[in-house]
Formats: structure tokens, sequence, C-alpha cells
């Protein structure tokens, strides 16, 4: 059994909005790892991971959602495949940050999480 497979085991485990609030965590890291500079493999690792995350989470969500999940995993293809030259422009990236921090705030609105937590806090 590869990592991947078990890694996937795991992750099936967790219900959607958990899910979905993997998905929204990784992608806040790829902006915070573009932020900090650090080595772009890191990044370019989550983005690999988080298209994995919608590959197994999208087929389970209504219609709406999962052809939202597949609109980012287009767009995370397409940076992943640009990656270094949007690591070497400064305008790319950060254009790249902004979006990825908006997906990210989209991501973790579909799951719900927050509002559970709030309601759950009153």
């Amino acid at each position: 059994m590869t990592d991947l497979t078990k890694k996937q085991e795991r992750f099936l485990q967790d219900d959607i909005p958990t899910r979905l609030g993997h998905l929204a965590a990784n992608l806040a890291r790829i902006k915070s790892f573009s932020d900090e500079q650090t080595h772009p493999d890191f990044a370019v690792n989550l983005i690999r991971e988080s298209q994995y995350f919608i590959e197994w989470t999208a087929p389970q969500m209504d219609i709406d959602t999962a052809a939202e999940l597949v609109d980012l995993g287009r767009t995370l293809s397409r940076w992943k495949l640009n990656w270094e030259k949007i690591w070497s422009d400064a305008a790319a990236l950060s254009q790249v940050k902004g979006e990825v921090a908006s997906w990210s705030q989209r991501v973790l609105d579909m799951s719900g999480l927050l509002s559970e937590s709030v309601s759950e806090a009153c």
C-alpha cells in the first residue's frame, strides 16, 4: 500500500466539512509559504496534495459545489505547471497569493465549519 493510498484512506474517513477544512488549510499554507519565500517545492507539494483532496471529495458533493472544486483544481493545475515562472515573478506571485487566499476562504465557507463553531459557542 502506497503512502498516497494510506493518505486517501485516512482522508476519506473524515466527513465532507472536515475534508473541505483540510483543503482550505492547505490553500492557506500555500499562501503562507509564498509570503515567506520558502523553497518553492513546499508550495508545489501542497498544490499537488490539494488536487488530490479535490479529486477525493468532489464526487460526493452536490453538482454546483463540485463544479467550483473542479474550477479550483484547474487553477491549481495551471499554477503547478507554471510555478517556477510564478515564483520568479513578483507580480505573478502576488496575484496567486490573492487568488489562493480567496479560494481558501471560499472553501472554508463551503465547509460550514466556521458557522458550526459559532452556533456551538452560542
